[in-house]
């Protein structure tokens, strides 16, 4: 093996080294994004293509979570929808808990109840039970609700 290609493979390595790490680091973000779009998509009874098409939109266009695969981002979602459908308390609890983690990072938990809004928004319609789902998140995040019109 010549000395560039060791090089080669080594660079290859190390991009990939570093976006698993990436990966390990946003992990909870992107289930705090998911459970908060399962939340939000769900809250009216139905969850419609436009909610779900606009929640991949965003997770393509966020750096953070860019690492992820439409499949991660999809089997994230289906598992928090899953959950909420088969025990609606439990899988609150557990959406919650995972929206929760994002309470220390202020820019991150902006950004997760400005998401949640527009795919509840997605569908021309921002109801009040999907309304009363985001001030809870809003509140679950020590957010002040008028920083995004739900107070």
């Amino acid at each position: 093996m010549s000395f560039e290609n060791f090089l080669s493979q080594l660079k290859t390595k190390a991009s990939e080294l570093k976006t698993e790490a990436l990966k390990f680091k946003n992990k909870d973000f992107l289930n705090a994004s998911m459970a908060g779009s399962a939340l939000i998509a769900l809250a009216d009874g139905s969850i419609s293509s436009e909610e779900k098409q606009k929640m991949i939109r965003f997770i393509e266009s966020n750096e953070a979570l860019s690492v992820f695969t439409t499949s991660d981002v999809i089997k994230a979602f289906q598992d928090f929808v899953a959950q909420l459908e088969f025990d609606k308390d439990i899988g609150e609890a557990k959406a919650y808990d995972a929206i929760r983690k994002m309470k220390s990072n202020d820019a991150a938990a902006r950004l997760l109840v400005r998401m949640i809004i527009a795919i509840a928004s997605s569908d021309g319609n921002f109801d009040a039970s999907e309304k009363r789902i985001a001030h809870k998140i809003v509140q679950e995040l020590n957010l002040n609700p008028k920083d995004f019109e739900l107070a």
